[in-house]
Order: structure tokens, then sequence, then C-alpha cells
């Protein structure tokens, strides 16, 4: 139960942030309100937006939920070329899209990110990529928000640890989306979740939280198992009703396709898993730039193909439990997962 505790829950269930317009305020708060954790991904979010978003989280429940940021990396300055965009070029003019615009800062200022959400103080902040600042993780604690760090291999999890946050996730790579490694790269870093969790329980005195592969109860029920606080489950929720993902992405959680995932740089260039989809395999061997480059050549084909319901050219993250997951609303999956 100190999971419960330190977080003020009922369950010991969190929902996986999402960015990329696949969180809502709707699923973050159908989460919270029926007794786990719900979370919003705000890492491509402005200052001002996240000053909104955490008041519109406040008016939606009135139970705790988590924000996520990502934490920069090194190398991540770096601006699309004319190489880059003439590679994505025929997928963009495939739905009549236009260039896009490489200019300018491609992201929100993190430090300016992380000085709105402080102020906003929302109940929980979780972050992955990476450390936040010392400062930030001190102000967190003065002003009585609850940190989450998050970790794909033991030695993270010490980092996470020894950098005073409050809880860790201890995320394997069966998990769907972007890998959090940051002390080694990530082709060294893919340790499953069920060999990751316990070796993380026994490294660390903060509870943790294990994420990847865990669609249904008996996956929580293993984790628990295994030494684990609690879940966090991204897949699952974003298959429900009340997530920001497409309906033909929610399809394909559903279908045969969710058999098979990949992990790929085609879409950021950071490594996610996903399932395999046409523009995966035609960029599996293209020299993508890293992230946030990459994001931001193919931002405007991920929302124009998932409203035109083209799943061959969307980002169809999924974690390797997929096929577990079927059409529900948030709360009956929470439910499902804790009954």
């Amino acid at each position: 139960m100190r999971l419960e505790r330190v977080l003020g829950i009922d369950v010991p269930v969190v929902q996986g942030p999402f960015g990329g317009n696949l969180s809502t305020v709707a699923l973050t708060a159908a989460v919270s309100s029926a007794g786990g954790l719900g979370s919003y991904g705000a890492h491509l979010l402005a200052p001002e937006r996240i000053t909104a978003l955490v008041a519109e989280l406040r008016a939606a429940t009135a139970r705790p939920f988590a924000v996520n940021l990502w934490v920069p990396q090194p190398g991540e300055d770096v601006l699309p070329t004319e190489e880059d965009v003439a590679r994505v070029r025929p997928y963009l003019r495939e739905l009549g899209l236009p260039d896009p615009d490489t200019t300018g800062p491609l992201l929100p200022d993190f430090d300016a990110q992380l000085d709105a959400l402080l102020a906003a103080a929302p109940p929980v902040i979780s972050f992955v990529m990476g450390l936040p600042p010392a400062a930030a993780v001190a102000e967190a604690r003065a002003r009585g928000i609850v940190t989450i760090g998050t970790a794909t291999t033991p030695a993270e999890a010490v980092a996470v640890a020894a950098a005073g946050l409050d809880v860790v996730v201890a995320s394997g790579s069966d998990a769907g989306g972007h890998r959090g490694a940051f002390l080694r790269p990530v082709a060294e870093s893919l340790v499953g979740t069920f060999s990751l969790v316990p070796q993380v329980v026994d490294a660390v005195g903060i509870p943790v939280i294990a994420a990847g592969g865990i669609a249904d109860a008996r996956g929580v029920a293993a984790a628990r198992a295994l030494g684990a606080d609690g879940v966090q489950v991204g897949t699952g929720f974003l298959a429900t009703a009340e997530s920001g993902a497409s309906a033909a992405h929610k399809a394909a959680l559903h279908g045969p396709g969710a058999e098979v995932t990949v992990l790929t740089r085609a879409f950021t260039g950071r490594t996610a898993r996903a399932q395999l989809n046409r523009l995966v395999a035609e960029l599996a061997d293209a020299p993508v730039p890293p992230y946030p480059a990459q994001s931001a050549l193919l931002l405007d084909l991920r929302r124009a193909a998932g409203a035109a319901g083209d799943a061959d050219l969307i980002n169809l993250w999924s974690g390797q439990a997929a096929a577990l997951t079927a059409p529900r609303t948030a709360r009956e999956y929470l439910e499902l997962l804790t009954g």
C-alpha cells in the first residue's frame, strides 16, 4: 500500500502519459476519478499551455493526477537539412501536405516548461528520458509535489533514487512508445519488464512501478509478485474511448498487426516501439536525423494520416501486449486491471 499512500490513490495503477495529442484531459480525469493515477504528457506544450492544462485537470477531477515532461538529451539541437526534407517529401505529397517549417526552435524551452509546471503545482510530476535538475526536485518537495522518475535499467533506477525523486517507474523494453534510456544507448538498455523489475526492487528503497507488457489483471499480479508496488499501463489505456489516439490507431491495437511490434526511429528520431507499417518498413534503413528534427518533419503527416484513417503513415505506438487490449472505457479498463 505504500505507493497508494505516496500518490494519494486508491488502486496501484498509473496510466502511462502520452505526448503528441494522444493524452486528453478526459482520459487523465477518468483514471484519476476512478482511483488510479491519470497522467498527461506535456512535453510538446508551451509553458502557458501547461499552466492552463493543470487548471483544466483540477477542474475535471478532485483526485491526484500527474503531468509528464521529457528531460532534454544531448545533441537535440539539430535542425533538419534539405536532404532530410526530401526524404519525407513523397509521404507528405501523398496527403497533399506542403514541406514542414524547419526554422526556429522545434521544441518549447524545457526550463520554462518546468518553471510553469512547478508554479502550477500539480499533485504529481513525472519525468522520462533523464533526471530533472536538482533544484527542481527540491522545489517540488517544498511545494508538496510528488516526483516520479523513469528507468530502463537498474543503474538508471539507482540514479533516479539518488536524485531524490519519490517513485521510480521500471520501464521494460516490452513497453510501447519511446524508450527513455539515459545512462547508456538504447541498444544497451533493452531489459524486459519481468527481468528489470526485481533487479530495480532490490536496488532502490523507493516505491517501484512496473511498466511494459502489462495489459490485464494477470500482468498486474505478476508485477506485484516480482516486488513492484504498482504498475503503469500505457497501451491498454491508449486503446480506451477517452484517449486521443485516432480511430485507425485504436483499431490497429485490437487488430492482427498488434502481434508484431518493432523498435524504430522513423517517426521522431528517437527509438520507440510501434507496430510495423509501410512508413516504418520503408524508412527502416534511412539515415533519419535525431529528435526533434525527425519529429518536426513528420508531425503534420502523422496528424493528417490519423485524420484520414491511413494506418500506414501514422505512428502506431504499441507495446508487446497490445493484442490483449479491447475497446472499452477507461473506468471499465481500470476495473479489469484491479478486479
